[in-house]
């Protein structure tokens, strides 16, 4: 087992008793990831309860020099929880209440272990609701880390837009706010913005206070089938341009729907297909629906089906959710390499076509899905481990998909985030305001041990 210095883990012991663990059954679970990267397993785990002990954990962990990393669920897919420095991890999952919740100002104030249909469960007789939906149950704290989004930030935003303040603890143990509870200001610098998406790297954030949503009076649902790749795409760039206010636009290529048949008894044709949902009041759903037909029959699509009734529609989104562990099944023992750009909508019909005829040109399968009516998708490279040309070969592709991504004026991540999978891809896209970020990470982190290794250049700290 490695060695943390005696006085750290007396301190940790005394603060948090058997809430410290070196067990390696604890530092094992903390170590692993949902894609390709190797296990990276800290050297303790911390389950801390409150900001207090939070607090106290990273002074401890400052005064021995060793690292701190943040775990909220786990379900991130770039490595961004992996210990790759070693160190203690602090796991927020006892860190799950609801703080407040004001209807009124349609705000909620949570711990970040709290998940978000956990935050959903609770609103459920407010008339309100979060709407960020990444698809995994991840948490709160961990999506306002990462910057998450999902299939509903064409019509909601992302954490970025959700998130109203923070209280975090910073590498020196200091516990500071960001933002407030108003709906806007022009106070300062944005701290809360600065926080957001910086995957722990300045910082464990111990509360949120987050924007909530009115629940629609209506909510429709529905797919619909197209001949090719390219019609379906451009349907969807004419909708956004249109104005069409769709809550979710998903594409889907012909091998995601041979997953979702196979694995949930779909029997969807295994053509390229979109999934739409639309919210609001009944006749404002119904005139979207139809406006949007018109757009899918245009570009040679259809016919719709429509998941009018709730349980049809979770089941849709449910499928859609489970879409990577049902692609991952389509190949038994193949390891994922999953990447993630997102590009300006008018180049959006190139970059997934451009990325469709080089993953068919080459030898290892990838289907493509996401969340297009942001201009964000997905390429899943299915490879054997122990292959070494299938693995160079998803490595190829991925570099490629990032290049177009940035050829086309768009970013390496529309969703995932940077960890260590996209760090490479950070000065291309970044230039000069990569070494800006590195200087943050120096002034608010100067002995680097805010999640080492992820985010800025390895030099900041």
């Amino acid at each position: 087992m490695p060695e943390l210095p005696k006085t750290l883990t007396d301190a940790l012991g005394a603060l948090l008793g058997a809430r410290f663990s070196r067990s390696p059954s604890d530092r094992d679970l903390h170590g692993r990831n949902e894609t390709h990267f190797p296990p990276a397993p800290p050297d303790a785990v911390a389950y801390p309860e409150t900001t207090e002990e939070v607090a106290a954990i990273v002074r401890a962990c400052a005064a021995a020099r060793v690292p701190v990393i943040g775990w909220g669920t786990g379900t991130s897919l770039e490595g961004h929880a992996l210990a790759v420095e070693g160190g203690v991890t602090v796991d927020f999952s006892r860190m799950n209440r609801v703080i407040e919740i004001l209807p009124e100002d349609m705000i909620a104030r949570v711990q970040p272990g709290l998940t978000r249909t956990g935050l959903n469960t609770e609103l459920r007789a407010t008339g309100l609701m979060f709407p960020v939906d990444p698809g995994a149950d991840a948490s709160l704290g961990g999506m306002a880390a990462t910057r998450a989004s999902g299939t509903t930030a064409v019509r909601y935003g992302t954490m970025r837009d959700n998130v109203l303040g923070l209280e975090v603890v910073l590498a020196d143990g200091r516990v500071i706010r960001t933002g407030s509870m108003a709906p806007k200001s022009s106070a300062g610098y944005d701290l809360t913005g600065l926080i957001v998406g910086s995957e722990g790297t300045l910082g464990l954030i111990t509360e949120i206070t987050l924007r909530l949503h009115g629940q629609p009076e209506a909510v429709s649902a529905g797919i619909c089938a197209f001949e090719a790749m390219a019609p379906a795409v451009e349907a969807v760039i004419a909708t956004i341009q249109s104005g069409i206010q769709v809550a979710r636009i998903e594409f889907v290529d012909g091998a995601t729907v041979a997953a979702f048949n196979a694995q949930s008894g779909a029997a969807m044709p295994e053509q390229p297909h979109l999934l739409v949902e639309f919210n609001g009041s009944e006749a404002g759903v119904a005139e979207q629906a139809a406006r949007f037909g018109e757009i899918v029959e245009e570009f040679g699509g259809g016919p719709f089906q429509w998941a009018q009734a709730a349980e049809d529609r979770s089941r849709l989104w449910k499928m859609r959710h489970e879409a990577y562990h049902s692609i991952l099944r389509q190949r038994p023992g193949a390891t994922a390499w999953v990447t993630d750009v997102c590009v300006p909508i008018s180049r959006l019909a190139e970059a997934v076509e451009e990325t469709a005829a080089e993953i068919a040109a080459g030898p290892i399968p990838g289907p493509i899905l996401g969340h297009v009516g942001d201009g964000n998708f997905h390429a899943i490279l299915l490879v054997m481990p122990d292959d070494p040309a299938e693995i160079s070969a998803a490595k190829r592709l991925a570099a490629s998909l990032a290049e177009r991504a940035l050829r086309l004026g768009g970013t390496v991540t529309g969703e995932h985030g940077i960890g260590i999978g996209k760090l490479g891809y950070m000065e291309r896209e970044h230039g000069g305001g990569w070494d800006v970020m590195g200087e943050i990470k120096r002034a608010l982190d100067p002995l680097n041990l805010m999640n080492p290794g992820k985010m800025v250049p390895t030099n900041a700290g």
